[in-house]
């Protein structure tokens, strides 16, 4: 009789601008049953100067937290961990100088995903830990440094936005010095107003049935509105404007007290609630339940979904693909043939044939703008969307393949990348561009078989005999890449 399986364990770390979260997890039957769960708050959206650099402190004080995580961690498969960074290393223009001892720490990436990434995850979270009804939904979730707002039905997300409002960045901005007043609380909401005009009209034009908070700030809020007798199921606006009046009771932060409720999250809850009334008057929310679903839990469930393959990135691709109107036919047969010597190599890895697979996919993607250059094109449209399902690194590193794939091969787009990565992220790039002019005539005949030795600085392509003299186009096309390669550095030896 076989033994059953072990319940995968799988864990996520959330570096937000305000708290560091780790959540650890057993998948079992689709759900997910925690294992543990850990916060602090570290506030390093506090820590970023006029600069936009983090400091000495707020950076020691992040990687002390992960030394700690780290420890609870002990055992842990790297790829059974997700860690994602959100705002506040968005932000910082120095965040690799955190990064680069962070991903040591954890032997996991650290990966930095964008607002709109942010918000994805922030509704899948969500999604699960409510009713799967057929009724439209908004989220919000109030960070540190930024707040989502996602508009949704069941799984799938309609409308998401990331403004920069968050309880960290608007305490520093209106209360930094610590002290109460109706007058600087006004200044806060008004301010959030400003930046709600950017979704008001279409947020209320698309609708929803229910509004749902989903942060720390919107439990605290919730807790304090019961223990006062101000909520009962629902947050509405009456029950912020009455916890706005019994905050501004109070002459400074350091007064301000609560059960259960601790003293870093009381710190940074007025700037939250202003926020949050801003919101609620803005959008012209009626009211609002809390649920613990957030982007912890939605890290964790895109990554089930991943290794079931249900990968939102495929999905991402195919909406490109077709919004660009990109050759299929031509981009399958590149791919098959750039995976076909990918696995000749010693650079076959699951992460490197995913971008190989992207990148065979999109490099024509910037032919929707124009003819001349279109590789650049392509990379800037790469490098700059909203991806759904990739983080920033990952949309960097398609977007040099794709910049890379013809002409000049640009030692400068390389070098912006890390060492270690230069020369796996050149080897890709070389596949990439063989199998496209092996393809070049774009006629439905089959690549032939061959061997592939690729080295430090060369690379040995064998073909069956007589073949290239039979195919004097792709004869061409390889001398000229001869060129190409030995400019960078790099000798291409045919036969």
């Amino acid at each position: 009789m076989q033994e059953p399986t072990a319940p995968l364990e799988l864990a996520a770390i959330d570096l937000g601008s305000n708290s560091f979260q780790l959540l650890i997890v057993r998948e079992v039957n689709g759900e997910l049953q925690v294992i543990d769960r850990i916060s602090e708050k570290v506030q390093q959206a506090a820590g970023l100067d006029a600069n936009r650099c983090l400091d000495a402190e707020s950076i020691e004080r992040g990687l002390a937290c992960l030394e700690r995580f780290a420890q609870r961690l002990a055992g842990h498969d790297g790829a059974s961990v997700r860690c994602v960074g959100t705002n506040t290393l968005r932000t910082a223009h120095n965040r690799n100088q955190f990064i680069s001892p962070a991903e040591k720490i954890l032997n996991c990436p650290v990966e930095v995903i964008s607002g709109r990434e942010e918000a994805r995850l922030i509704y899948l979270g969500v999604a699960h830990t409510l009713s799967d009804d057929e009724d439209r939904r908004l989220v919000i979730d109030i960070g540190g440094g930024s707040t989502e707002f996602i508009i949704g039905e069941r799984f799938a997300p309609l409308e998401l936005e990331s403004l920069h409002i968050g309880c960290v960045s608007y305490t520093t901005r209106f209360f930094s010095d610590g002290k109460l007043s109706a007058k600087k609380f006004q200044k806060a909401v008004d301010a959030a107003h400003l930046e709600l005009l950017n979704i008001r009209k279409r947020y209320r034009q698309l609708g929803w049935a229910d509004a749902v908070g989903s942060s720390g700030t919107i439990k605290a809020i919730q807790r304090l509105g019961l223990a006062q007798g101000w909520v009962n199921e629902f947050i509405t606006l009456d029950s912020l404007l009455q916890l706005r009046d019994h905050l501004l009771s109070f002459e400074h932060l350091d007064q301000v007290e609560a059960d259960d409720i601790k003293t870093a999250r009381l710190q940074v809850l007025p700037a939250g609630l202003a926020i949050l009334i801003a919101a609620f008057e803005s959008l012209q929310i009626e009211s609002m339940v809390y649920a613990d679903g957030s982007l912890r839990e939605g890290l964790l469930y895109d990554q089930i979904g991943r290794q079931q393959h249900e990968d939102v990135r495929e999905r991402t691709l195919g909406a490109l693909i077709e919004r660009y109107q990109i050759d299929t036919d031509h981009a399958q047969n590149v791919d098959a043939t750039a995976q076909y010597l990918l696995q000749q190599t010693d650079l076959n890895t699951p992460a490197n044939a995913s971008l190989l697979h992207w990148a065979s996919r999109l490099h024509e993607i910037g032919l929707a703008i124009s003819h001349s250059q279109f590789q650049k094109h392509g990379a800037y449209l790469i490098r700059h969307g909203d991806l759904m399902g990739f983080n920033r690194a990952e949309q960097q590193r398609l977007g040099l393949l794709v910049r890379c794939h013809r002409r000049k091969l640009s030692n400068a787009e390389l070098e912006l990348f890390p060492e270690e990565e230069q020369k796996p992220l050149l080897g890709l790039i070389i596949l990439l561009r063989l199998a496209i002019i092996l393809h070049h005539s774009r006629l439905p005949e089959q690549v032939p078989e061959l061997t592939l030795q690729l080295k430090k600085k060369s690379l040995h392509l064998s073909f069956p005999f007589g073949w290239l003299e039979e195919h004097s186009l792709t004869e061409a096309d390889l001398c000229a890449e001869q060129a190409y390669l030995k400019a960078a550095g790099y000798e291409l030896n045919l036969d």
